[in-house]
């Protein structure tokens, strides 16, 4: 990885280093095949997104081959895979208010909403992990009482996947999605991924046809007539610098083992949890770290001036409002004397008062 040895990186959950596997993989894209193949390598590209997608579904989702496309943003995936799901069944969708800010916003903007599984409820959307406290969802348990009640699931991998392993196919889930860009470490905006369970991919259809899903791309006046399996999930042409840029990030996480990297996981959760308690900080995720994903909360009620007070030392955690300061680990990166560092600033920041300096200022939110 690239490092910024001059900063206590603390918000890797948010977005990731940027690796030299990166850097070159999509400097070969940009010099050589865009810049001296021009339209021909199209020849390479052209299956990139549903080839991309099986390395992160096979490799990391525990998903089939074919189950797994990656090309738009995590909020136009959402809206293919809820929007599919409703269409399939009457009834609200589930969602809690507390979901990360794009999930309600699309599931309101869909369905009425409720808050908690009930009957007549046609689809339940929910994360793996919980973006404030970083708490693990039993993604089997909740997916079985969502069947129970004939509904589907959808589910926001965003904050886990590359973090903790993940097993849709086995837990039973129906689809899944998420980005690319915090521990997977593709870059700021890169294209989020799909997950489509095999047996689904025939009865649902996704609802934002486009030329890409189109079984012969060429066909120009012909009637819509979809590819087969994952492959009729795509819409537009695919982002093939973004996906490139996946493509090669989420070699790193693969030669390094999503086992091995959940261990380092759990072992940074309980280092953060002990220090905390060592420096009279008020911890707020789960104690155990098996339930815990890639990110701690601190609690503070002035949690924005404190994050500015940290930024201001070189320290980069980030803020969720409104008393959460979240302390996120890149498993790959993250070091054990980084987390010390940071979280011994903030006992400092938080004993000192040096964060009264900052509470007319407002912090940006990532």
């Amino acid at each position: 990885m690239i490092d910024e040895s001059d900063v206590v990186y603390l918000d890797g959950n948010s977005l990731g280093r940027l690796s030299h596997d990166v850097v070159d993989a999509v400097t070969r894209v940009v010099r050589d095949e865009w810049g001296r193949g021009l339209v021909r390598s199209w020849s390479e590209w052209v299956d990139i997104g549903t080839r991309v997608g099986d390395r992160i579904g096979v490799g990391l989702l525990g998903a089939a081959p074919g189950e797994t496309i990656v090309g738009d943003s995590t909020t136009v995936h959402l809206y293919k895979a809820l929007a599919a799901a409703c269409a399939a069944r009457p009834g609200p969708i589930a969602v809690d208010p507390r979901e990360f800010p794009t999930d309600r916003y699309v599931a309101e903007g869909l369905r009425p909403v409720v808050p908690a599984l009930e009957p007549g409820v046609a689809v339940a959307l929910r994360s793996v992990v919980d973006y404030r406290t970083g708490e693990v969802r039993d993604v089997r348990a909740d997916t079985a009482a969502a069947h129970a009640l004939g509904a589907l699931t959808v589910w926001d991998c965003s904050h886990a996947v590359g973090a903790v392993p993940l097993r849709l196919r086995e837990w039973d889930a129906d689809l899944a999605v998420g980005c690319t860009y915090k521990h997977l470490a593709a870059g700021p905006g890169a294209p989020a991924w799909l997950w489509v369970r095999r047996e689904l991919q025939s009865t649902l259809a996704q609802p934002i046809r486009g030329w890409w899903g189109q079984a012969d791309r060429f066909s120009m006046d012909a009637p819509w007539s979809p590819l087969p399996g994952i492959g009729a999930w795509a819409s537009g042409t695919p982002n093939v610098i973004g996906c490139t840029a996946v493509d090669a990030a989420v070699g790193v996480v693969l030669d390094a083992g999503i086992d091995a990297i959940h261990r380092k996981t759990m072992a940074l959760c309980a280092f953060a949890r002990d220090a905390c308690d060592a420096l009279g900080l008020s911890f707020a995720s789960p104690r155990d770290p098996a339930r815990c994903g890639a990110h701690v909360a601190v609690r503070h009620p002035s949690a924005a001036a404190v994050v500015l007070a940290l930024r201001a030392r070189g320290v980069v955690p980030d803020l969720r409002p409104p008393d959460v300061v979240r302390v996120g680990f890149s498993p790959l990166t993250t070091t054990f004397v980084e987390v010390w560092d940071g979280l011994s600033a903030m006992a400092d920041v938080v004993a000192s008062g040096a964060w009264r300096s900052f509470v007319d200022e407002r912090p940006s939110v990532t």
